[in-house]
């Protein structure tokens, strides 16, 4: 099994399989659009607009399940992004990633990733801290802008918490195409 198996929801309401993005290599991102990392959709659009030509796709899924940060249609949201941040890579319909209603590519991805990765420069404590967080609270996504990595193969690389910048991915991107 790997992400290709899912299929998602577009923004219309219309079933999208992931095998569509076979090849590529995907950051897969719950987003918000009232949060205060919203403003990591300029930083997201820069990495895509950086790789795109070399085979590199950012999967967008509003969630509100954060207290209500992702209000709006589907269709008001991507228009925000894009007047707001010029998105152009796709945003799809809104989802669930934890609870009973997590849609099954988000049950899938915390399962192959369970843990977050931070920051290199958030120390030790951060460190220990966070570990018993994961002890307590699962696999669960904590928040939004939690960001997936996914190899060209579909197979799930990293998770990367909502406070990693999408610039400091360009390494392990790079690593990837």
């Amino acid at each position: 099994m790997n992400v290709y198996d899912f299929t998602v929801k577009d923004r219309a309401g219309n079933d999208v399989s992931l095998k569509k993005y076979q090849g590529k290599v995907l950051l897969i991102v719950n987003t918000a659009t009232k949060c205060g990392f919203t403003p990591q959709y300029e930083g997201l659009e820069k990495l895509y607009k950086k790789y795109q030509d070399q085979g590199f796709e950012i999967l967008d899924f509003p969630c509100n399940q954060f207290l209500a940060q992702a209000p709006g249609t589907n269709e008001e949201i991507a228009e925000f992004c894009k007047l707001n941040y010029g998105v152009t890579f796709t945003i799809f319909g809104k989802i669930d990633v934890n609870g009973g209603t997590a849609h099954p590519l988000y049950k899938y991805l915390k399962t192959e990733k369970p843990q977050d990765i931070e920051n290199e420069e958030t120390g030790k404590l951060k460190k220990v801290l966070h570990d018993l967080q994961q002890v307590f609270l699962g696999d669960s996504i904590k928040w939004n802008f939690t960001k997936f990595l996914v190899d060209r193969e579909g197979n799930v690389i990293e998770r990367f918490s909502p406070t990693v910048a999408p610039q400091d991915l360009e390494k392990e991107i790079e690593a990837l195409l």
